[in-house]
């Protein structure tokens, strides 16, 4: 098998990518700071005229070759700047009731890979854990995993992580917004996501809620229905806490064609 040429450009694919805010980036100038010094220096061993993406939130990504390195600080210059092109069309807006240990975590890797755009921490009946505490204790972490997961995954845009809210509030709040909104549970045995999808003309932006590990009350899917939210079946099999929303997310973003090439 050949070997590659060490003077062939890295493909842009290849290129490592760091989320960093704004005022990182003046002009074509872009200072990198902690944690990101760490990564390029100690863990990537990367050197003066090495090329990484960097990323300001905004949509536009930025292609930068890396000049000075030190223990507190790189810099590099902006030598191109595009629009990222991997941002799904279809906004969808997750509401994962919370889960216990690292199952809420693996929805929020896994669904940032997918191109979910909002993360609603969601309180419900039957959740095992269910407090604002819980949450903000574990805000800067679960931050930090969305970012990775981002930066790994190609996104232009980071996902939001919003405050978490009661059942019945995001019913009603979902119902004033008019947004289309649909409830994976296990007791619909008519009506599919796939077919709930293809009722009326394309939704622009999709919510979905999903229940905790005893998923969601009778009582539950009935006041869902009132407001307006379409309960779904996601099939015969009866999926985890944790699986279902990164399966209803993978349906209705390949049911919308946001998972085309």
């Amino acid at each position: 098998m050949g070997s590659l040429n060490p003077e062939e450009k890295p493909a842009m694919s290849s290129l490592h990518r760091f989320f960093i805010k704004p005022e990182q980036i003046e002009g074509s100038l872009v200072t990198f700071g902690q944690p990101q010094v760490h990564q390029i220096r100690n863990v990537l061993r990367m050197r003066p005229g090495e090329k990484v993406i960097v990323l300001d939130n905004s949509g536009w990504e930025y292609v930068v070759e890396l000049r000075e390195m030190d223990r507190d600080e790189v810099k590099g210059e902006v030598v191109e700047k595009r629009l990222n092109s991997s941002e799904p069309r279809t906004k969808v807006t997750l509401y994962q009731a919370l889960l216990k240990g690292e199952h809420f975590e693996f929805v929020l890797q896994k669904g940032t890979e997918l191109g979910v755009v909002s993360f609603v921490p969601l309180i419900s009946e039957r959740c095992i854990v269910g407090d604002v505490d819980y949450v903000e204790k574990r805000r800067e972490r679960w931050e930090r995993i969305v970012t990775e997961a981002a930066e790994q995954s190609g996104r232009g845009k980071l996902p939001r992580i919003e405050e978490p809210v009661l059942f019945a509030k995001a019913c009603r709040d979902l119902k004033l917004r008019g947004s289309f909104a649909v409830m994976p549970w296990e007791g619909e045995k008519k009506l599919s996501l796939k077919e709930a999808l293809e009722r009326g003309s394309k939704p622009f932006s999709v919510s979905i809620l999903v229940g905790p590990e005893g998923g969601f009350s009778e009582r539950e899917a009935e006041m869902a229905r009132r407001y307006g939210i379409i309960t779904v079946s996601l099939g015969p099999r009866i999926l985890r806490a944790e699986t279902a929303g990164i399966v209803a997310s993978a349906i209705t973003l390949y049911e919308l064609g946001d998972m085309r090439p």
